[in-house]
């Protein structure tokens, strides 16, 4: 773990791994203004107090996928879907059985308001992005990447191999909160 300055009122802890920035994420939340990250976990706040905190402090296990849980319906007929098939060696029906029997944990947000990084799902799904990413991906389309699964929340670029679609809104600003998804919840794909 590497602690480093992040601007004036922030710390950054570099982590080796996910599973160790959500212990420290898990175990700092209740305590300080937090940002989860892939390898990393921000802590706004004044520097030297963080560093106290974070000296005083003992990485938790993370929690298990929480009671909070939402389905997500996904019309399974992504345009990589068949590629996918044929990169985990499974048939598309059971691409799409892998997908949905696994229950899927929010790791962290990023990249857009709404996205999140889902993870915990079946390793049999465990792709590389795309050689060349898209220059635009439909809202709502389905994706895998490496360890992750994600649905992007608005028309954007994108390299993750989409193999759905949903209707699910993911970023409304009216809403409180705005994210559908947030850092612990447990997230459960439904055929649609």
């Amino acid at each position: 773990m590497n602690l480093r300055p992040y601007g004036d009122r922030a710390l950054l802890l570099d982590c080796a791994s996910l599973a160790e920035a959500q212990g420290w994420f898990a175990a700092l939340a209740d305590r300080a203004d937090t940002v989860l990250g892939a390898r990393t976990v921000l802590l706004r706040g004044e520097p030297s107090a963080l560093r106290d905190l974070v000296r005083r402090t003992t990485p938790v296990s993370p929690h298990g996928p929480s009671e909070v849980a939402v389905q997500i319906a996904v019309t399974y007929d992504g345009p990589d879907l068949a590629d996918v098939a044929r990169l985990t060696g499974l048939s598309t029906s059971e691409v799409v059985a892998a997908h949905t029997d696994t229950p899927w944990t929010v790791a962290f947000g990023g990249f857009a308001p709404g996205f999140s990084y889902l993870v915990g799902g079946d390793p049999r799904l465990h792709v590389a992005r795309r050689p060349s990413p898209r220059t635009s991906v439909p809202a709502g389309s389905v994706g895998l990447a490496g360890e992750f699964s994600g649905v992007y929340p608005r028309r954007s670029p994108g390299g993750w191999q989409l193999i759905g679609r949903s209707d699910a809104v993911l970023w409304d600003a009216h809403r409180e909160p705005p994210a559908l998804l947030v850092a612990g919840m447990t997230v459960r794909f439904v055929p649609a």
